[in-house]
């Protein structure tokens, strides 16, 4: 998929954290195929390896941990040096190694701190360094990857839920804070997606199973069929470009119809 307009490509500077894999390596597809230059960054170096050698010239990756703040103020500083500026930025990194169901009360403080720092200090990092350095350029576009885990309760996904229902705070309070500035913060709630991180979902639902989890995932969501990464993509790709231009401190699920309630 080319540009949301195919007469205007991208000319823009995008850095997508979490941009290895999932949802975040489809985003990062579509800006590259768009015209943009694209930043991916994550922790797993073998990942980043495979994603920069798909997306070609275009990309660049850096191995980052996004709960640390001198790696990501290094990683954002690197990309405005090597690419000119920063136009847009997507913020899909999640903790997914080692994720277990647990009830509330069953939740270690090292399980608890870690997807904390993860899915919601990571966010804040993230734009505490985006967002100086759209500033510098006169504004830009930020998309927070959140879930359907962010509307609502869900049971044995206490931290989680926790981290996704904070970052619509954070987002829409910097969205409120920098629209003077030119720069538009939105939120994207995925659902179900088929992604390695649900996968470790349906591994932990049915072991050695995984058509069965995705059945009764499947059975949940209105449209009856879990979703591609790319199909979540779009609407990020949407949210950053000029044809959203009047558009902060949304929430847009695309989720299938899921936080809607099952048919």
């Amino acid at each position: 998929m080319t540009s949301a307009n195919a007469n205007a490509p991208f000319d823009k500077v995008a850095i997508v954290i979490g941009g290895t894999s999932g949802i975040g390596l489809a985003t990062a597809r579509l800006l590259v195929d768009g015209g943009a230059r694209v930043t991916i960054a994550g922790r797993n170096a073998e990942k980043g390896a495979r994603a920069r050698q798909e997306l070609g010239e275009r990309a660049h990756y850096a191995c980052m941990d996004v709960a640390s703040a001198a790696q990501v103020a290094a990683t954002i500083d690197d990309t405005v040096k090597r690419w000119g500026r920063l136009d847009w930025a997507v913020n899909a990194a999640a903790l997914s190694d080692d994720l277990r169901p647990a009830r509330t009360a069953d939740i270690t403080e090292q399980e608890w701190d870690q997807t904390i720092a993860a899915d919601l200090k990571g966010v804040w990092l993230a734009m505490k360094y985006e967002l100086p350095a759209m500033i510098e350029t006169g504004g830009g576009a930020i998309v927070n990857v959140s879930s359907v885990n962010g509307l609502s309760a869900t049971p044995s996904a206490a931290a989680y839920c926790v981290a996704k229902h904070g970052l619509h705070g954070l987002s829409k309070t910097a969205a409120l804070e920098y629209a003077a500035h030119g720069i538009r913060i939105n939120i994207v709630c995925p659902g179900a997606h088929l992604t390695p991180m649900l996968q470790k979902v349906f591994d932990h639902l049915a072991p050695g199973a995984p058509d069965q989890a995705a059945a009764m995932y499947s059975a949940r969501i209105p449209m009856h069929r879990i979703g591609e990464p790319v199909e979540c993509a779009r609407a990020i790709a949407w949210l950053l470009s000029d044809a959203a231009s009047y558009v902060t401190g949304a929430v847009l699920t695309v989720d299938g119809g899921m936080a809607l309630g099952a048919v």
